[in-house]
């Protein structure tokens, strides 16, 4: 005997699930109006979405910071388009991803992906799956971090570029306005500027010794050094080498509100709150950074549609 399906059932699967009316009315009819087994049919069918979209090429979305008591937690998820990064369910899902890092402790994506996902019984990795499903685009959870301590924190760009910075603090108010406003200059100089390392002393060896030899390389080809004896050359290469820490290195940069001094100029100015504050290191998300994304050649796609390839 055939179970009457009707519009209420159909609109609070909708609201449990998030998937569209048709599907939800599919797989009522389907599990014959038992709520429990449609939506265990979405989910399963949701997974099998997620699977022919695992392919496709995430590089927009969302970088999100949340703090909690002394930790702050920052995500970068991914989704296919900037469209899809500014939907509500997107956004709220970032948030709960968020919640769900400081909650569960994971130190690596495999570990987020079995945690319960925040105020559900599920799994973040069937959440992510759901979502693929009722978005309707391949949605990944690409990268995350949590800084325990004193941190300052700027998201630029409603979601493009995300930065948390700790500081060292003795003998200072952290919660004054002077240290605030201090705090927030250091955050807002790393959004500004891609940053690789704290200071000169944060570069890798094996990163100076890379490019002192391409700096060498670069002034032993100009002409005008052919004769000079290789001590001369490697000064010259010490010396361009500060060009690569100002563009590379926090504390060499120059201060993005003032740049007749570099930041870490900036930096001894906080003396002035007493005590001592250091900036101890940071962490910085570009959305979709290092991802390759697809260019679609629109000749070619109309070609396709006309039947012309």
């Amino acid at each position: 005997m055939a179970v009457n399906i009707s519009a209420q059932m159909v609109g609070d699967l909708k609201k449990k699930t998030g998937a569209g009316l048709m599907d939800c009315k599919r797989a009522l009819v389907e599990a014959e109006g038992d709520v429990d087994a449609a939506i265990k049919l979405l989910r399963e069918r949701g997974m099998a979405v997620a699977a022919k979209k695992a392919d496709r090429v995430a590089a927009e979305g969302l970088v999100a910071i949340l703090k909690d008591g002394n930790k702050t937690a920052m995500v970068e998820v991914n989704s296919e388009t900037d469209f899809v990064a500014k939907n509500a369910t997107f956004v709220e899902f970032v948030n709960g991803v968020l919640r769900t890092v400081l909650a569960c402790g994971p130190k690596t994506i495999d570990e987020l992906n079995a945690c319960k996902f925040d105020g559900t019984e599920f799994t973040v990795d069937a959440t992510v799956k759901d979502k693929i499903f009722t978005i309707g685009e391949n949605i990944t959870i690409r990268r995350f971090v949590v800084v325990e301590g004193i941190t300052s924190t700027y998201i630029h760009g409603n979601g493009v570029t995300g930065v948390i910075v700790k500081f060292d603090v003795d003998g200072v108010d952290t919660t004054s306005a002077e240290f605030a406003e201090f705090s927030k200059n250091i955050a807002l100089q790393l959004g500004a500027y891609p940053t690789q390392y704290l200071d000169p002393a944060s570069v890798p060896a094996s990163v100076i010794a890379e490019e002192t030899a391409i700096i060498k390389e670069q002034i032993k080809n100009d002409p005008k050094n052919a004769s000079k004896p290789d001590a001369i050359i490697e000064k010259m290469a010490t010396g361009k080498l500060g060009k690569f820490y100002e563009a590379n290195c926090l504390t060499e940069q120059a201060y993005v509100k003032d740049d007749s001094m570099k930041v870490s100029k900036y930096e001894t100015t906080a003396k002035a709150l007493g005590g001592s504050i250091k900036i101890a290191g940071f962490e910085r998300y570009e959305r979709g950074e290092g991802i390759e994304k697809r260019v679609d050649n629109l000749d070619e796609e109309v070609a396709k549609m006309l039947g012309k390839k």
